[in-house]
């Protein structure tokens, strides 16, 4: 695992289409339980080199319910990003997570963490991406379908501040589907 990693994090591979460089941002270990699935870094993880350590990050622990040291502890969380370097800025946001990192690496992570109980799929991209074609035609649809994904998926919004207007048109998440999470969390940690 050591030497994925490290390989991983001098991945040069699509460093032309980047305005910031490559900076891989990934974290996992053989005996991770979780394994969360988000998009691609933002500049400020891009700058500090820490997963999730922004708001996003914040409100991912919260919908988890966990400490930063529970969710920064690699034993018992993975952190691998559709795309693991900041793929630029786009006319809403940033630009979608480089299509070259989860067919390079993923496959070879999931093959070290022999321990995964769970794999938390945040946005589209990650959800396209592991479910296919058992994915609905919308984000919001395969959201409120999480339990046909479980126990081995479980598909989640992004928790960026720019989702709340998403959050209060879609109450039955928080009523729902946030219970759910966090007692597979604390199942699984």
């Amino acid at each position: 695992m050591q030497t994925l990693l490290k390989n991983i994090k001098q991945c040069t591979i699509c460093k032309s289409h980047l305005p910031l460089g490559p900076r891989p941002v990934v974290s996992a270990h053989p005996q991770s339980k979780i394994v969360i699935v988000g998009q691609a870094p933002g500049t400020k993880v891009h700058a500090s080199g820490i997963p999730w350590d922004d708001p996003s990050g914040k409100q991912l622990r919260e919908w988890l319910d966990v400490s930063d040291e529970e969710f920064y502890d690699e034993t018992k969380f993975a952190i691998i990003p559709m795309g693991f370097c900041y793929p630029g800025k786009g006319k809403s946001g940033d630009l979608p997570p480089r299509p070259e990192c989860a067919p390079q690496w993923h496959q070879a992570l999931f093959e070290e963490m022999k321990e995964v109980e769970l794999v938390l799929l945040i946005g589209m991209y990650a959800q396209k991406y592991y479910l296919g074609k058992k994915a609905k035609n919308t984000l919001t649809e395969t959201v409120k379908n999480y339990n046909e994904y479980l126990p081995k998926f479980l598909p989640l919004p992004h928790p960026s501040p720019r989702n709340r207007f998403w959050l209060s048109k879609n109450p039955w998440f928080g009523v729902e589907v946030l219970p759910e999470l966090q007692l597979a969390v604390r199942e699984f940690i």
